[in-house]
């Protein structure tokens, strides 16, 4: 595993810097703009129900499970699709999230919240308690949705992703090359969307997610430094199944 990581990130995770606007692009919602269908299609970003993708990171103690859950809450008059993220350390959950997304008639993604359960441990493993901290719903707090996936795949394209800030949520994300190979242990895929992700209530937060058209997300390296480089966490995808009923 750890070797397959390390080979996809020299070969391929840092091409040329995209150029980036000077501010990120926050989009103008307008829910005449969705046609009630919960269906999310994008190439980049297939929100499938009751499929599950198993992620395996390196260092090989962390792990994250994405599963498609179907149809979701209304949230600012859209129905929405839902996304199960559950992050594993050491085998144990710390994380498990509900993400909202839904599509409108362009072909762009939007993101309307998400619903998070932290958990905590002691030194011996035994749970402490839990939170809702990084939780958010658009409509709620001011808050406002973003694009997940924008259908403008123009390098250099830099926008919100989320927009809350009275939830101290405003990631934000630079469409910033297609990458024609890329090549982890499930396999090679072509034509990869590489997109930098960051925020501005934490500068040094910097991230690499790779999408492979008609399957989603395969690959993610996070804690990258200022050079875009050397990340701390690595993430692949390594199965990709149905959910058991």
């Amino acid at each position: 595993m750890a070797n397959s990581l390390t080979l996809a990130l020299v070969g391929f995770s840092f091409a040329v810097a995209a150029p980036v606007s000077a501010e990120p692009f926050l989009p103008t919602f307008d829910p005449r703009e969705f046609t009630g269908n919960t269906v999310v299609t994008h190439a980049y970003f297939p929100v499938i129900s009751g499929q599950v993708r198993t992620y395996a990171g390196s260092p090989a103690n962390e792990a994250f499970i994405l599963t498609g859950m179907g149809s979701g809450p209304i949230i600012m008059g859209i129905r929405t699709n839902t996304v199960r993220d559950r992050a594993f350390e050491e085998g144990r959950i710390v994380e498990d999230t509900f993400d909202y997304y839904a599509q409108d008639r362009k072909g762009n993604v939007w993101y309307f919240g998400e619903d998070v359960t932290n958990y905590f441990y002691d030194r011996a493993g035994n749970l402490t308690g839990t939170n809702s901290s990084s939780s958010w719903r658009a409509g709620v707090n001011g808050a406002l949705p973003g694009y997940i996936m924008p259908a403008d795949l123009r390098i250099g394209f830099n926008y919100y992703q989320e927009h809350a800030p009275a939830d101290e949520a405003l990631d934000q994300a630079t469409t910033y090359a297609v990458v024609p190979s890329f090549t982890i242990s499930s396999g090679t895929y072509r034509n990869v969307l590489q997109v930098l992700e960051t925020s501005e209530l934490d500068p040094q937060a910097r991230g690499f997610k790779y999408y492979a058209p008609g399957v989603g997300l395969i690959f993610e390296a996070e804690g990258l430094r200022p050079n875009n480089k050397n990340p701390r966490q690595v993430f692949e995808l390594v199965t990709i199944s149905s959910a058991a009923h």
